[in-house]
């Protein structure tokens, strides 16, 4: 995984940014920018979130690459396509990865339960094919 320099770099050049106006765009110095973008300097939670509004990403991708968050559990394309759809604010984006990461651990909670049961009770629990 590329550090969170090397993405926000990525992030800025996909956006037709140049530093300085990223720089501009967030409220944070150019030097120090550089510096973030070089792996020199270890950005707050409150700078990569400023950085992620100037760029118009997730704050939580950002966050994940600094290390502040964990990552996601599912599909890493499902909850990439989530965090980055620019039709959705962040409060929906969020929104919908919390529901996904519900219903992940619903679903992982079942699993539990089933492997925990004897075979003759899961198979009893299962529909057949004349139910169907």
């Amino acid at each position: 995984m590329a550090s969170v320099g090397e993405y926000i770099r990525e992030q800025r050049s996909a956006a037709q940014l140049s530093l300085r106006q990223l720089s501009q765009a967030t409220g944070v110095s150019n030097p120090y920018l550089s510096q973030v973008e070089r792996g020199l300097r270890k950005p707050s939670a409150e700078i990569l979130a400023q950085i992620a509004k100037a760029l118009q990403i997730s704050a939580e991708s950002l966050y994940v690459r600094a290390g502040i968050l964990e990552p996601r559990q599912g599909d890493p394309s499902v909850t990439a396509a989530l965090a980055s759809d620019p039709t959705l604010t962040d409060r929906q984006r969020q929104s919908l990865l919390e529901i996904y990461a519900a219903f992940q651990s619903e679903n992982d909670a079942h699993r539990g339960t089933d492997a925990q049961r004897p075979a003759a009770e899961t198979r009893r629990s299962a529909p057949s094919r004349k139910d169907k």
